[in-house]
């Protein structure tokens, strides 16, 4: 599966990817708005771990410029009455922040979410001071749901998490 985007394409990763991914994931200030499974220092085992999770999965993409992975985004999928809906996830290497490339792959992922899976509802869950991230889902037509009070605990810290939704 490959979905072309404006400033980007989304593509299946591949073991090839390996040194772009950890080059550009292992870095605090990405880590730190990620759930724990994005772990930090990110490790070529980690990189080599998750290509072999995510290379088969048409749920999960390489977001790549000129061919070169640069960042992840994904849906995981609800399952049983949850099945009409799915959790939008993403991240971008440092280096290539401010240029709408998340901006472009999300607009590219809801739009395969809701066409192609068939959904009626994507949702993120941004950490509430993760601005950046709650930008780019408002420029999307997400819509903020309510703040999770308390909600998560990363690096020993109790974070509230902003809920965002679309629905089709």
């Amino acid at each position: 599966m490959i979905i072309e985007c404006d400033k980007c394409t989304l593509r299946q990763w591949k073991h090839s990817d390996l040194e772009n991914l950890v080059e550009n994931a292992n870095n605090i200030n990405i880590a730190g708005n990620m759930r724990d499974g994005f772990p930090f220092p990110y490790t070529l085992d980690h990189g080599r771990d998750w290509i072999e999770i995510a290379k088969d999965n048409d749920c999960f993409f390489a977001i790549t410029v000129e061919n070169e992975a640069v960042g992840g985004i994904g849906l995981t999928l609800g399952e049983d009455i949850e099945r009409i809906s799915a959790e939008v996830g993403y991240w971008l290497g440092e280096a290539h922040w401010g240029r709408g490339i998340i901006s472009s792959a999300l607009k590219g992922v809801v739009d395969y979410g809701f066409n192609e899976l068939k959904l009626r509802r994507i949702f993120a869950v941004p950490l509430e001071h993760n601005t950046a991230s709650r930008r780019v889902l408002e420029k999307n037509g997400f819509d903020l749901e309510g703040i999770l009070r308390s909600s998560v605990i990363k690096f020993d810290k109790i974070h509230n998490q902003a809920l965002y939704a679309r629905i089709k």
